[in-house]
């Protein structure tokens, strides 16, 4: 299951794998958001002492959208207004049944024209990180 508004080089056979090695009835893939700007590092002096360009965003992992379920989680979703984030995931949670797959790799959302336009700048660039086919 995935969101649709992200683009990753997520392994998907890895986290099948993963899911189905720990056996639980959910897992998601973390990541870490991209940095939208430049970040400093600033000697107490306020000398800078390094600027690293858009470096992944403050350090917290956050939900990929890249999902593995198993068939009992279709029970979770009551009604087609249940928010995924909410109820199920916030169940799953609360009973120890979500397992969280670690992806390091690229990991973009497509929420804005500026990451529509970051991401067909990579793609006709050629360097497109999640283009992970011949």
């Amino acid at each position: 299951l995935t969101y649709g508004d992200g683009v990753s080089d997520v392994n998907i056979t890895k986290l099948i794998e993963f899911h189905h090695a720990h056996g639980l009835q959910a897992t998601l893939t973390a990541t870490y958001p991209p940095g939208r700007f430049g970040a400093l590092d600033i000697h107490p002096d306020e000398r800078v002492t390094s600027f690293k360009e858009k470096p992944k965003g403050d350090g917290g992992l956050i939900n990929g959208g890249f999902f593995v379920l198993s068939p009992k989680v279709i029970d979770l979703i009551a009604h087609d207004q249940i928010i995924w984030e909410r109820e199920p995931l916030e169940t799953l949670a609360g009973s120890n049944q979500l397992k969280a797959y670690s992806h390091e790799g690229f990991w973009q959302p497509m929420d804005t024209l500026r990451d529509k336009n970051h991401l067909e700048e990579l793609w006709q660039s050629g360097k497109a990180p999640w283009k992970v086919w011949a």
